[in-house]
């Protein structure tokens, strides 16, 4: 009680600075480098698929292509864009304290590392040996060379392609995933990721099929013969500068890194974490990465940079001698609304000893991944159906439990599948009950059109079964049924074998209480006016109120529908 008052004192976390950040500007600069690149590669590729129509079509595209890149202010922004790009992949591995992180963050460092390696060969032997010689670096001349000539170059050119192409998909996926509209999106530019690669390289190969059936050209008039044996030998001599550059870049920033770590180990700070563990890092470690080193879970959806709050951690000793808010990290906090005792591990650099506790447990079970909806929790408008059996235990207490099994089972087959043919989320039985997802991957007005025609669904299907079973129900089932729409925070949530994507937050409680309604009006559903409108149904024939919802602060307008309207109701759903 005494540290929930003492943090009530403290100020809030300060707001973002007016100006960005040096680090945001670092990111910014790093992400439109890599979509600089990511856009030449993607045209690139396509250029290559039109070897699929003919050698003219692929050369034609190439004028095209050359037209947009190969003149002074494209040039300038693609080479700028590589030395931006590569030059702050050596800077985050120099900044690293620890090679410890994720495997997909691993591979993507990994890649991006042998794409300079990779791609020099293939940037001299055409653009650069074009500027030497004045010989056309034509589809004719490139297939040529890579197919016939030094089939063993093309070899190692058609790895650079998969990983540059896969580098550039990772790097987009961990950009966009969070999007409120990727999850939709998703499969579609899947399908993308694979088809361009796979139809460039098939391209590539009708192209060096073509050209190795040909005779090969005479040189132009225009090209000096004599330049092109000096030329290959500065060719060569490019190439291995730039591996040699290149590999010793890395090599000095590996070398000054050991060499910080070395210097900074005279001078280690202590995080003490709530679990009883401990571990010693020097200054300048973030306590994600203290948590890595010392093999401690630590759930990180972004990877470390300071987006999605979910290494957030509470100091619970060692406040006042935390270095002050960036304006990365005070930006998410202030949209998290945290707390001032609350800062983001991956961007904390303590430079003294301090305890804390994550506030996200890291479980393996309970990392998300293994579930459509991968996003560790998110705002996202919703609707939300709640179903229950009117009268259940009075009806139950008169059966044998198979009965009451079989009936059951019956009951929720019918919701499962309307609210899946509708195209909603099944969340859970409780009971008796049932509650349902719309629009985790739509928009909340069809969200909102597939509850209620799953809500008609179910109100046909039970009718059908009443009919079917008018021998052993009576009365037959009815169910009362509580429909709502608003912003829910959905996420992976439970844990072990009950791990699933839910929702929680008002929208849930307001729709719960409508089916309580329903039960209490003696209606089919109870629907509020906000779900009725978005859906775009005439729900006009039926009655309209205001309601008190329990526990919410303003009263709900809802219209009401009674047992016996199916027919009216599939009517204004189905228009």
């Amino acid at each position: 009680m005494q540290q929930r008052a003492a943090s009530a004192n403290r100020p809030p976390p300060p707001k973002p600075a007016a100006g960005p950040a040096f680090e945001t500007v670092l990111r910014s600069a790093r992400l439109f480098s890599g979509l600089v690149l990511f856009c030449f590669v993607t045209m690139h590729l396509a250029n290559h698929a039109l070897g699929l129509v003919s050698l003219a079509a692929a050369e034609a595209g190439r004028l095209w292509f050359l037209a947009v890149w190969r003149n002074p202010p494209a040039t300038l922004v693609l080479y700028g864009a590589v030395l931006v790009h590569v030059t702050l992949v050596l800077r985050s591995l120099y900044l690293r304290r620890t090679f410890a992180m994720p495997a997909r963050e691993a591979l993507q460092t990994l890649l991006g590392l042998l794409i300079p390696l990779l791609l020099a060969e293939h940037v001299i032997g055409t653009r650069v040996f074009h500027e030497l010689t004045g010989i056309e670096d034509t589809y004719e001349f490139v297939a040529r060379a890579l197919w016939v000539t030094t089939p063993q170059v093309g070899a190692r050119q058609v790895l650079a392609l998969l990983i540059v192409w896969a580098h550039g998909c990772l790097g987009l996926h961990f950009w966009l995933r969070f999007r409120p509209w990727y999850p939709a999106a998703a499969p579609w530019l899947l399908i993308a990721a694979v088809l361009v690669p796979v139809l460039a390289l098939l391209g590539f190969t009708d192209l060096g099929r073509a050209v190795a059936t040909m005779e090969r050209p005479p040189l132009p008039p225009t090209v000096d013969q004599s330049l092109i044996p000096v030329a290959l030998d500065q060719k060569d001599l490019i190439t291995s500068t730039i591996y040699g550059v290149f590999a010793g870049a890395v090599a000095l920033v590996l070398l000054l890194r050991a060499w910080r770590q070395r210097r900074e180990r005279r001078d280690l700070v202590q995080i003490d974490y709530e679990s009883g563990q401990r571990v010693s890092v020097p200054k300048g470690t973030s306590v994600l990465e203290a948590s890595r080193i010392g093999g401690i879970p630590h759930f990180s959806a972004c990877g470390g940079r300071g987006r999605c709050s979910t290494c957030r951690i509470r100091v619970t000793e060692g406040l006042k001698q935390l270095p002050p808010v960036d304006a990365v990290e005070a930006t998410t906090l202030l949209r998290i609304h945290a707390a001032p005792d609350v800062r983001l591990a991956c961007q904390l650099r303590p430079s003294h000893s301090l305890s804390v506790l994550p506030l996200l447990a890291a479980a393996e079970r309970t990392t998300p991944g293994a579930h459509r909806h991968t996003a560790p929790g998110r705002e996202q408008e919703i609707a939300v159906l709640f179903c229950d059996i009117r009268g259940f235990t009075a009806l139950a207490d008169h059966r044998l439990p198979y009965d009451v099994v079989f009936l059951l089972n019956r009951y929720f087959a019918i919701v499962g599948k309307a609210v899946e043919k509708a195209g909603g989320r099944l969340d859970k039985f409780i009971g008796d009950g049932a509650m349902a997802l719309f629009g985790l991957d739509s928009s909340k007005e069809e969200a909102c059109r597939e509850a209620l025609a799953a809500a008609a669904a179910i109100l046909d299907d039970l009718a059908r079964l009443g009919t079917e079973l008018a021998g052993e129900l009576s009365p037959p089932l009815r169910v009362a049924i509580g429909i709502h729409a608003g912003p829910a925070i959905v996420g992976t949530m439970g844990y072990g074998g009950t791990l699933g994507v839910t929702a929680i937050g008002d929208t849930v409680n307001v729709a719960s209480r409508l089916e309580a309604t329903a039960k209490e009006f003696d209606a089919a559903i109870v629907i509020s006016e906000d779900a009725a409108r978005l859906s775009g149904a005439d729900l006009t024939p039926f009655e309209a109120r205001e309601i008190t919802i329990r526990g919410s602060a303003r009263p709900v307008n809802v219209r009401i529908v009674p047992h016996g309207s199916e027919l009216v109701l599939r009517r204004a759903a189905a228009a």
